[in-house]
């Protein structure tokens, strides 16, 4: 028996038929040792206009499409993942979801209590980590000083659910958690809602125990895109254009200047959930993000919330 055959092909469900829902299904179609089996969505037409045409069954009830999968990705609107997480955890089945995790801390901890009731890992798609993995910027073996993220978007219809902090802001949160040791200790920001749906632009400025300081400016309600972030560390700084995919680095410590020629900096998301299944069947101790990192870029994106009251 050949090493491919040994290796057990997963049968992956989606729950949200929608934009990123349809990126993740054709993540799961085009990774080794898995397959697409499933799409659930309330609306019956759109879980089978997905599903249809990668070979998959659509499902607009929940028990049977979990009795189908052997993980399962959450891609609804952000109100509803954790909704649909904890149905997934409380069936057993693994689950990647899309950022955030939840909308309140309370959920964010049930999802974290049932994925540890079940022991089954429990990820969250901030992958943005990824490509600063496939830099080796977490490798850096020195604390950052400041941190300064812009994050801009144009005007949409799209993600209204949430404020911009949790739609946007909340990647440059996780990167600066992960680049952080200590725990935010303050925060002092200003935002407005100019279109009614919760905030559409802030800048916030979060201070660390150990005195680093992150200058966090998200809009999408912005004249252009525009996604940069400055790091300053002890011995230089570097500089991130997320959009160009390149970078200034002038640190003691070598980066990673082809990154974007790996598999991590081509595809991003592909090796989010490939990291994911890597965690689901114990050949990686852990996702590329966890539920815990999750909860805690929650937790400060909530904190910038409150701060602009």
């Amino acid at each position: 028996m050949t090493q491919e055959a040994q290796v057990q092909v997963l049968k992956a469900g989606i729950v949200g038929a929608g934009v990123f829902g349809g990126y993740h299904a054709k993540k799961y179609v085009e990774l080794p040792g898995v397959e697409l089996v499933a799409v659930f969505d309330i609306d019956l037409s759109r879980a089978e206009a997905l599903a249809g045409p990668l070979g998959a069954k659509a499902y607009d009830d929940m028990d049977a499409f979990l009795a189908a999968v052997d993980v399962v990705t959450v891609a609804t609107p952000a109100v509803h993942h954790a909704k649909a997480a904890l149905a997934a955890l409380k069936a057993g089945k693994p689950v990647y979801s899309e950022k955030p995790l939840a909308v309140s801390p309370e959920d964010a901890d049930a999802l974290i209590a049932a994925a540890a009731k079940a022991g089954v890992p429990l990820a969250c798609g901030h992958q943005e980590r990824v490509v600063f993995q496939a830099m080796g910027l977490l490798d850096i073996p020195e604390q950052p000083i400041r941190l300064e993220a812009v994050r801009r978007g144009t005007p949409s219809d799209r993600n209204l659910d949430v404020s911009v902090v949790l739609d946007l802001m909340i990647h440059d949160i996780d990167l600066a958690l992960a680049l952080c040791a200590a725990d935010p200790v303050a925060v002092e920001g200003e935002g407005e809602a100019d279109r009614g749906y919760g905030l559409d632009w802030v800048k916030v400025e979060a201070t660390f125990a150990n005195g680093f300081t992150a200058v966090f400016d998200s809009s999408r309600v912005a004249e252009a895109r525009e996604r940069t972030m400055k790091v300053v560390f002890p011995s230089g700084e570097v500089e991130i254009d997320f959009l160009a995919r390149t970078f200034r680095n002038t640190t003691q410590f070598p980066l990673i200047e082809d990154f974007t020629e790996t598999p991590a900096g081509k595809d991003p998301l592909g090796q989010s959930v490939a990291g994911f299944l890597k965690a689901v069947r114990g050949e990686a101790p852990r996702p590329v993000v966890t539920g815990e990192e999750a909860a805690r870029a929650l937790d400060l994106a909530l904190a910038v919330e409150h701060s602009t009251d």
